[in-house]
């Protein structure tokens, strides 16, 4: 009787040897191609095949017209500008929350995942009434220096840097925690000063969690549509983004254009995701080999 389960797997195994290699798979690994078919490959697929049944020409024509190109610069630039400055401030800001202790921390420590939690046309909406010309910041930055901030790119790029700010704080945070304050007290014995300690000690073993966050953040800018849509005015070669012109052809029931701009947004988010990893690697590189990486 103590035979009769290895039998049975030895049996089973036998019987699965003529099978295709990939029926011959662990049904984990079944139902992770199958759930990432269904809800990933499958709907590119078909965005794929319906933007190549346009044909190169059309496809050409329709993905490089003014209007479209504007709001490539806009959504892309503003949300690369959005990225960086989010690089630099979410990386004080996980500082401040890890190594300083203050009255309202764990208050603070909260209201970082308020972009996630939060929907965003709320987040838009919300914006929209401080930054208008009428509200508490609106109003004194168009007295004070002339500045509109709703309804103009300015409202769109803070937008992208509200709802894209966790990103980089919470990429860093876990790293910093682990970061022994021993080796900056061993820098500092050796005569560093502290902008050396930061630079030559500190930010090698960061940089791969700030350009993840940054990498996440930037793909979080480049698609949001909900926020953005309520603080802009939406108006072509003004502050129109690519995903608010993709739901206007829609509505138009220009489905052609719509699937066309939203392959080129694909392509643009995977080169610059495979550009960001590139980065990522060569942080990783760094931080192993600090004086041959540079």
């Amino acid at each position: 009787m103590e035979g009769l389960p290895m039998v049975s797997l030895a049996a089973g195994r036998r019987a699965g040897a003529g099978l295709p290699s990939w029926l011959r798979l662990s049904w984990s690994w079944r139902i992770t191609w199958l759930y990432l078919a269904l809800v990933l490959f499958l709907p590119l697929g078909a965005m794929a095949l319906k933007a190549a049944a346009v044909g190169p020409v059309q496809f050409w024509e329709l993905a490089t017209t003014p209007e479209a190109i504007a709001t490539y610069k806009i959504s892309f630039g503003l949300s690369f500008v959005a990225a960086l400055l989010n690089g630099v401030f979410g990386l004080v800001i996980a500082w401040a929350l890890v190594r300083c202790r203050f009255p309202g921390r764990r208050l603070l420590h909260a209201l970082i995942d308020l972009p996630f939690a939060l929907p965003t046309a709320v987040a838009g909406l919300a914006l929209a009434s401080i930054y208008s010309t009428n509200g508490w910041l609106g109003a004194p930055l168009k007295a004070l220096f002339g500045i509109e901030v709703s309804f103009t790119w300015l409202g769109v790029a803070i937008a992208m840097v509200f709802i894209s700010l966790p990103f980089v704080v919470r990429s860093v945070e876990p790293v910093l925690e682990a970061l022994e304050i021993d080796q900056e007290e061993a820098a500092w014995c050796l005569g560093a000063s502290p902008r050396q300690t930061l630079v030559k000690v500190v930010l090698p073993q960061l940089m791969p969690a700030i350009l993840s966050g940054v990498a996440q953040g930037y793909s979080r800018a480049v698609g949001e549509y909900g926020s953005v849509v309520m603080i802009s005015s939406n108006v072509p070669f003004k502050d129109l983004i690519t995903p608010t012109l993709i739901i206007q052809k829609l509505e138009e029931y220009d489905f052609a254009s719509a699937t066309v701009i939203g392959m080129v947004m694909l392509a643009f988010s995977l080169v610059s995701l495979v550009v960001i990893n590139g980065l990522q690697v060569w942080g990783r590189h760094w931080e192993a080999n600090p004086t041959t990486a540079a």
